[in-house]
């Protein structure tokens, strides 16, 4: 039977994940990391999805163990389809 890590180590690497999505090659500073309760939630929109791609891997690797969600939308690129209406 594997050990969990105590809680302490669980936020080191949640922040160790906030500082690498702030620092590691293009910063990704639209992506939120929240821990809620036994959860890390990952939130926010990123500009491609490969960049997504590459953020949920590093998470994955940062977070092994820990219960991950992510709501991490692309950005659309696509011109609007209808005008936009302004009061």
């Amino acid at each position: 039977m594997t050990e969990r890590p105590e809680p302490y180590e669980d936020e080191y690497r949640v922040a160790r994940l906030r500082e690498r999505l702030a620092g590691d090659g293009p910063a990704e500073l639209g992506v939120r990391v929240e821990r809620r309760g036994g959860v890390v939630l990952l939130t926010g929109t990123v500009p491609n999805s490969t960049r997504r791609d590459e953020i949920l891997a590093l998470a994955r690797a940062t977070l092994s163990g820990l219960t991950v969600r992510t709501e991490v939308a692309v950005a659309g690129r696509d011109a609007p389809d209808h005008g936009e209406e302004l009061r």
